[in-house]
């Protein structure tokens, strides 16, 4: 019997896919390779960097594709000419929420099999000292402090909202916030922050902004919070919801991507509702431990022959 041998594709842009492609080649060693051409299988953890790949090479071998997610206002005739040019090559879909998978199977009749990212559990984790870490990132005394770690603004315009991320909503809940006498503070981590940044400027709504940091800073930064919110109307993930919940930080969410395999039904909200999303940290937490390494690789052998 041949013996599974996996690449993954590289996107090579500092962001969470290349953390997992790390991650996996550090866990699961023995059945990966960084020669494409001693691969049996080709995974495409990076769907759009499909094309930097030899169509020679897709042809012959098994393929992958990974969807994080589909953003439908933006599948546009480009992006839908991408998707079938490259779903010729694709053998079997991997989607990462019940949701991507809905939204594949409007695309294509090949096997989609749903499988959520890991969590490494050594990086994200609870710290009971939190007023040390409040002091260290200058956030004692600043009051009810909220979480945003992702960006939200296109690269292409560091002005308007990437709508998908939802940084409009979410700065609607913070003016909610603050209308009902909460002394709030921000804490915004991440690239891409612009249009955030500007209106919290505007409207004077105290705020830090740490742009990148090292996981290990970052899970000290999720620890000082009060609450992290996902204000997205679309999401793949995102993996802030099981950060969060292995870290035991209050967290709520609007219903996309892993939302609501993880988070308690109290913790999921709209913009009709979310003044009333209570955040439930040990249903979080307990359903965030089924995606931590290693338990959270054993799923994807399933993908691969």
């Amino acid at each position: 019997m041949t013996k599974k041998t996996i690449y993954l594709n590289k996107p090579n842009e500092d962001w969470i896919v290349d953390r997992f492609r790390n991650e996996w080649y550090k866990y699961k060693k023995d059945i990966s390779t960084n020669n494409i051409l001693k691969a049996n299988n080709i995974w495409l953890i990076a769907p759009w960097t499909w094309n930097r790949i030899s169509k020679r090479l897709l042809n012959k071998t098994r393929v992958i594709c990974t969807i994080h997610h589909i953003d439908f206002s933006k599948f546009d005739d480009e992006t839908e000419k991408d998707f079938y040019a490259r779903d010729k090559y694709v053998n079997v879909y991997h989607a990462i929420s019940t949701k991507t998978k809905n939204q594949l199977s409007k695309l294509t009749n090949k096997e989609i099999i749903t499988i959520p990212f890991w969590a490494n559990q050594d990086i994200w984790f609870q710290i009971d000292d939190k007023e040390k870490l409040k002091e260290k990132y200058d956030l004692s005394d600043k009051g009810f402090i909220i979480g945003s770690f992702q960006r939200d603004t296109e690269g292409s315009d560091l002005k308007s909202p990437k709508l998908s991320k939802g940084p409009d909503q979410f700065l609607d809940i913070i003016k909610n916030y603050i209308e009902n006498n909460k002394k709030i503070h921000v804490v915004l981590s991440g690239k891409r922050r612009n249009y955030l940044i500007d209106n919290f400027k505007k409207l004077n709504i105290n705020y830090s902004y740490f742009e990148m940091m090292s996981f290990k800073d970052l899970n000290e930064l999720y620890n000082c919070l009060d609450l992290y919110i996902v204000s997205s109307r679309v999401e793949g993930g995102p993996q802030a919801i099981i950060e969060c919940g292995l870290s035991k930080v209050p967290i709520i969410s609007t219903d996309v991507g892993i939302a609501n395999e993880v988070l308690s039904s109290e913790s999921i909200f709209n913009m009709d509702n979310f003044t009333n999303a209570i955040p439930n940290t040990e249903v979080a937490y307990r359903n965030s431990l089924k995606y931590v390494i290693p338990d959270g690789f054993k799923k994807f052998d399933g993908l691969f022959e």
